[in-house]
């Protein structure tokens, strides 16, 4: 399942693709959207960004086209006049001046003012987009401190979209071995400096994962393992899909558990679960 960064991405080729440019044609699978179609001839792409795993494209005028790939749906991106190669079920497409973009296979699409995206039912339940909306590091210490998230436990906070949108599972993992903390550690129990740690692994990590292709790991970590001739996904990430291979750190071998019925990968001695004490 894509996480944030690589719905930003997919947002960013969209937005290369389409924004700046009036629209010439615009077609919707969906008959409630069919009958929108037409008012969206020559007003101008604005924008196009994301929202945890939304794509929003925004139109001038302030209508936004809201879409959720879930597990099947993908852009695709080509000249007007040359069809995809594909099997899959066309639901959108938008052409402006010559360049069209077409999102296949998704079933969650709707047409939106953007004075009443608060409204949409699956929008008002997200926090803050890491990627689009500038958290920062004092904004994220905030958020972890607040009544409502504080005393739950980091391994299954941090995949609360409400907490903040886009962090899935790869990232949960990479952001707590970053910050050496444990799954089980709640943020209401963290020192002040330890707090601040946290937050900075939340943006760092997930802003490195977008700027690299998904790609976590330290860079001379990763180089090493490369060097070694080992694949991709396994010098990508610092822990995630790492069981049984040694720590960066400290060589003790990685873990694999589970929380919130997810995979989850951590470094029992760089992570020391609350309340235990380093061994010697």
């Amino acid at each position: 399942m894509p996480e944030g960064p690589e719905i930003r991405r997919a947002a960013d080729r969209v937005h290369k693709q389409l924004a700046g440019r009036r629209l010439e044609h615009v077609w919707f699978y969906f008959p409630d959207l069919a009958k929108e179609a037409a008012s969206l001839i020559g007003r101008e792409v604005t924008a196009v960004d994301s929202w945890g795993k939304a794509l929003l494209t925004r139109f001038e005028g302030g209508r936004v086209l809201y879409s959720h790939n879930q597990l099947y749906g993908v852009w695709k991106l080509h000249d007007a006049e040359r069809e995809p190669d594909t099997g899959r079920s066309l639901r959108v497409r938008l052409v402006a001046e010559g360049r069209a973009a077409s999102l296949y296979s998704a079933s969650d699409v709707s047409l939106w003012e953007e004075s009443r995206l608060g409204e949409h039912p699956f929008l008002s339940r997200l926090g803050p987009d890491l990627l689009t909306h500038g958290v920062t590091v004092e904004q994220a210490i905030s958020r972890l401190q607040t009544a409502r998230f504080r005393r739950r436990s980091l391994g299954g906070l941090l995949l609360d979209q409400a907490l903040f949108a886009g962090i899935g599972n790869y990232l949960r993992s990479e952001i707590l071995f970053f910050a050496g903390l444990h799954y089980k550690t709640k943020p209401g129990d963290l020192e002040e400096v330890v707090l601040e740690r946290l937050a900075r692994a939340i943006l760092e990590v997930t802003r490195q994962a977008y700027d690299q292709a998904g790609v976590t790991n330290r860079p001379d970590w990763a180089a090493a393992d490369r060097r070694l001739g080992a694949p991709r996904r396994r010098w990508r990430f610092a822990v995630f899909e790492r069981d049984g291979l040694p720590c960066h750190v400290c060589g003790t071998p990685i873990e694999r558990t589970s929380v919130a019925s997810r995979r989850l990968y951590y470094c029992s001695h760089c992570q020391l679960q609350p309340g235990s004490t380093p061994s010697t």
